[in-house]
């Protein structure tokens, strides 16, 4: 078994929220939002680096933040939704962490962040088709995942639950 946990999918899917959960009922483990780290160490929000130094500044961020958290032990590390687009995020994730995909509808991701403001990909044209076309994008990578867990109608004690019987 992989010393570390990392949780991928689509924004929404409950990614942080989960990893939180987890690391209530996982023996030692902690939890590292990724995003979270990345706004510590530059003081500034997602959707203000997205902003004002664009998405591959960010992608460069992100991918350096996960180089220093992927080599800790037992972390339960929540990635943005678009850290395992990234080739080499991905080996390198795969490599330390047992990786779940939490897998969630677009009806579901709509429901639960349509009312969000600070989701940089959906600043335009935000529809449930836009998630779908985001998904559709993504799913190859996602799937790369040691395990999926699909999330709707699940509470997140639920999805932690399942995880914890695959780590265990």
């Amino acid at each position: 078994m992989k010393k570390n946990v990392a949780l991928i999918g689509m924004m929404g899917c409950g990614k942080t929220t989960t990893a939180k959960e987890l690391s209530k009922i996982a023996n030692g483990y902690s939890a590292i939002d990724l995003d979270e780290e990345i706004e510590k160490s530059t003081g500034k929000k997602i959707s203000e680096i997205f902003l004002k130094f664009g998405e591959p500044h960010f992608r460069m961020l992100e991918s350096d933040k996960i180089k220093l958290v992927v080599n800790k032990d037992k972390i339960i590390l929540s990635l943005g939704g678009g850290a395992f687009e990234s080739e080499e995020n991905r080996e390198l994730i795969l490599k330390n962490c047992t990786v779940i995909y939490l897998k969630t509808s677009a009806d579901k991701i709509y429901e639960r962040i349509k009312n969000e403001v600070h989701r940089p990909l959906l600043r335009k044209n935000f529809s449930k088709s836009r998630i779908q076309d985001i998904m559709k994008l993504r799913e190859k990578n996602y799937e790369k995942a040691d395990v999926t867990v699909v999330t709707d109608n699940k509470s997140p004690n639920e999805v932690a639950q399942e995880i914890l019987r695959v780590i265990e």
